[in-house]
């Protein structure tokens, strides 16, 4: 899915509490209309009647926030995309132990921090509860914090490469739990190419996935463990984050060796070995990060 970083495992994901999947895929076709307007008895002239743009190609789209467009093999049964889940947290109360600071830290931190929406996107953070180097960890493994359109045959989008449905909830989700944002965010769609509306959306899917974490009993998830939802989805995510090193990827994933090779992994590879390309990426400090901001 995403932009300047190598392609990611996605899976799709359902509401937090809940294990079933929620892929969707959603079909434009293409529509000629051709009228012919004579008819014998009018003696009129022939007229085509074209629709206005270019056809629209048939895409699948998966439903997922993050990571760059997915390679899948061609008649596989799996997809992955962004969690949408929601979590009913409205009022702001949460129930966070964690210790993390609103503020950040770190290469991620100061990448997104470089940025001319940095300070905005490190607010949406804080005002969901989020550490603001949860967020700009999200960023840089989606795109490298750049703010990059929709690939072909996937419709995320943005700084976070959020996919249409995840983004729609998500934003839907961080407004309902500060009204107070309603008035600062781009409107509809457009939002998803705006990075500081688009941070309130991928900052709510952080605290969603850190509070399912919760619920599964991991008392304060890490970025490392919020990465395994945002990337797998809530229906295995958990089973990620909780997992031995040791584990085999494609056992807990259920991913076929397809689609794990197409992201450098293969049936062999091991749940440490997944872990070891995100601290990679972050470094071990941002990685082991709290997500949630101290309540």
């Amino acid at each position: 899915m995403f932009g300047n970083t190598p392609l990611e495992l996605r899976r799709p994901s359902g509401p937090p509490h809940g294990r079933r999947s929620r892929a969707r895929w959603t079909t434009t076709g293409v529509v000629l209309g051709v009228g012919i307007a004579a008819m014998a008895a009018a003696r009129a002239d022939p007229t085509i009647v074209l629709p206005s743009g270019l056809p629209v190609q048939v895409k699948p789209t998966f439903s997922e926030p993050g990571l760059p467009a997915f390679s899948f093999p061609t008649g596989g049964s799996s997809s992955l995309g962004g969690s949408s889940s929601s979590v009913d947290d409205s009022g702001g109360s949460g129930s966070s132990s964690g210790s993390a600071s609103s503020g950040g830290s770190g290469d991620a931190y100061n990448t997104m921090m470089a940025q001319d929406w940095g300070s905005q996107a490190a607010d949406a953070a804080s005002a969901m509860g989020v550490s603001a180097t949860a967020l700009a960890a999200t960023c840089v493994m989606e795109s490298n914090c750049q703010n990059v359109g929709a690939s072909s045959g996937s419709s995320a989008a943005g700084a976070f490469q959020m996919i249409n449905s995840t983004y729609t909830a998500d934003i839907s989700g961080a407004i309902a739990y500060d009204p107070g944002i309603a008035g600062s965010i781009v409107s509809g769609l457009a939002g998803q190419m705006d990075p500081t509306t688009e941070a309130y959306a991928a900052a709510y899917e952080l605290r969603s996935d850190a509070l399912a974490l919760q619920s599964d009993g991991i008392s304060d998830p890490t970025v490392l463990q919020a990465r395994a939802m945002y990337q797998f989805g809530a229906s295995v995510g958990p089973d990620v984050a909780a997992a031995s090193d040791s584990d085999s990827i494609a056992d807990t994933t259920d991913l076929s060796a397809a689609s794990l090779a197409a992201n450098g992994l293969t049936t062999s590879s091991t749940v440490g070995e997944w872990r070891q390309t995100i601290i990679n990426k972050l470094g071990a400090s941002t990685a082991n990060q709290t997500v949630l901001s101290g309540q």
